[in-house]
């Protein structure tokens, strides 16, 4: 049975990063939709999510850290010319694909040499990121195919009963998924643009090409 809790609720967190650690999967708000996360580094717990999504095998999933110093547990290298952008831009929406540490299980990155990497700026989800002290795997909390959620209900109605747990944060502040700025290439890449365009991410990365340059 799932429980939905408020994430207002001091015993709220405590329960979402108790399960985490433990290998469970939970659905949380992120500062796009909601999301269903487990610890990167249990793989068991990541095949659930995609058992509980029924996400085809072969997509990657999204990696959530808490701070920039973290992101040497999942990436194996960041270009120099990176910094300035994820410094300005971080947390946010904004996701940047990074050669994989080897360390981080293939179960995340389905066998990729890279892993895409976030820093979230939902209030909720960068609490019980910081709490549980790993790198969650993180993706939308809907069956795949079937619409986004923006609400813990709609994330209940798709998915009660396949997880232990949803955090409830109000409606998504938006809908717009977070951009995606491959910089395992040279030239970096945009390769998914959301809230944040080519243009106000060539501030900070002047080389950086559009999706059909």
């Amino acid at each position: 049975m799932t429980e939905i809790l408020s994430a207002n609720l001091p015993r709220a967190i405590k329960l979402a990063r108790r399960l985490l650690r433990e290998g469970e999967v939970v659905a949380f708000p992120t500062d796009t939709v909601y999301g269903l996360g487990a610890n990167a580094f249990e793989r068991f717990a990541v095949r659930q999510i995609f058992a509980i999504k029924e996400r085809p095998p072969d997509r990657a999933l999204p990696v959530f850290i808490y701070q920039i110093d973290d992101l040497n547990l999942v990436a194996r290298h960041v270009p120099n010319q990176a910094w300035p952008l994820l410094q300005a831009l971080w947390p946010g929406d904004l996701t940047v694909v990074l050669p994989k540490n080897p360390a981080l299980p293939d179960e995340v990155t389905t066998g990729e040499r890279t892993v895409a990497v976030r820093i979230p700026n939902h209030p909720v989800c960068l609490e019980l990121v910081t709490q549980v002290g790993r790198p969650l795997a993180v993706t939308s909390a809907n069956l795949s195919g079937r619409p986004t959620p923006t609400t813990a209900q709609a994330v209940a109605e798709q998915l009660q009963g396949r997880l232990p747990l949803i955090l409830d944060g109000g409606p998504s502040p938006t809908t717009l998924p977070s951009s995606i700025v491959d910089l395992s290439v040279t030239p970096p890449r945009l390769l998914r643009e959301g809230r944040l365009t080519l243009d106000m991410l060539r501030v900070y990365l002047p080389d950086l090409r559009g999706k059909d340059e």
